[in-house]
């Protein structure tokens, strides 16, 4: 029997405000991950991972020391800590983005650890620059708390399903410009060139991220086109017949609009067992892809594992 509330209510529109300024920190903090750290393929080098309090970065580079940012969702801090022994943290709390920009670049400075970012927002449409972002300014402790224990258990699902493929496979990560948590299978071969583009993100940028076909699948907390938390899975290049494959549970449906599967969270939420509604789902959609995509499964995946 799970906890209590393992699985807590995210109704997106309560907590939409919220949401869209914690994605805009969450930039902050990402894009001073991408400006220390060497680029790895798909941009691997930048996402954000779970904590067992939050979201971090993980160590940074910063010339002979390193650094980690975290979010903290139970103590509601932003904590920075150095491989030299100091330690900085400020509060989480309503504050417009301009201004946790401001703090946090003061810490760095104060650290010794200035770095330069751009300040532009990316993949948001009309975005506002985060120094001069006074509009978003929401932050509700219960809800930032909730988002994260959702991101607890579905970096715990994604993991198990990750351990069923032997191929080229991402690690689970949080993308901070999307703000949606992911993990993706490679059939190893390369894709065609991608030609879509996202608001302040240079097509080059989305062509690194898709330059492999993929299997893909993840979890947007509320954001993303859908409107409501949901798990998603869709494939680059797309197959012929994709879009309308057969997949399980009964909640799962094909998005033309967004071109992917969704499984809505609250249908997760209310399953006899989550973790197993969510695996059916993320095993039906890949199989959809690699089959009609034609990849080499027995050579990909792990035959011992469920």
């Amino acid at each position: 029997m799970r906890p209590p509330d393992a699985w807590p209510e995210l109704p997106f529109a309560a907590w939409a405000d919220t949401c869209e300024t914690l994605q805009l920190w969450t930039q902050i903090v990402g894009k001073i991950r991408l400006a220390h750290t060497p680029t790895v393929n798909h941009w691997w080098n930048v996402p954000l991972y779970v904590t067992s309090r939050g979201l971090t970065t993980s160590p940074i580079p910063h010339g002979t020391r390193s650094m980690q940012i975290d979010f903290d969702f139970i103590s509601h801090l932003l904590v920075i800590q150095v491989s030299s022994g100091e330690r900085e943290s400020f509060a989480l709390r309503p504050r417009s983005v301009a201004d946790f920009h401001a703090e946090l670049m003061g810490r760095l400075r104060a650290l010794k650890l200035e770095t330069h970012i751009w300040t532009m927002p990316v993949e948001i449409p009309g975005a506002i620059p985060f120094d001069q972002d006074n509009a978003h300014a929401s932050y509700d402790a219960d809800y930032a708390n909730r988002f994260w224990r959702a991101l607890v258990q579905t970096d715990r699902v994604l993991n198990r399903f990750r351990s069923r493929f032997i191929g080229k496979v991402s690690p689970v990560h949080f993308f901070w410009g999307s703000f949606d948590m992911a993990v993706s299978r490679f059939s190893g071969r390369p894709a065609p060139e991608l030609s879509g583009e996202s608001p302040n993100l240079g097509a080059w940028v989305m062509r690194e991220a898709y330059s492999h076909e993929v299997s893909s699948c993840g979890f947007w907390p509320g954001n993303g086109g859908y409107g409501r938390a949901a798990f998603y899975s869709y494939a680059y290049p797309e197959p012929d017949g994709f879009g309308q494959a057969r997949v399980s549970p009964d909640a799962a449906f094909y998005d033309e609009g967004l071109g992917q599967f969704i499984l809505p969270y609250d249908a997760v939420r209310e399953a006899r067992s989550p973790d197993d509604e969510v695996l059916r789902f993320l095993q039906a959609t890949y199989e959809a892809a690699a089959e009609l995509g034609h990849w080499d499964r027995p050579s990909l995946e792990r035959p011992d594992q469920p």
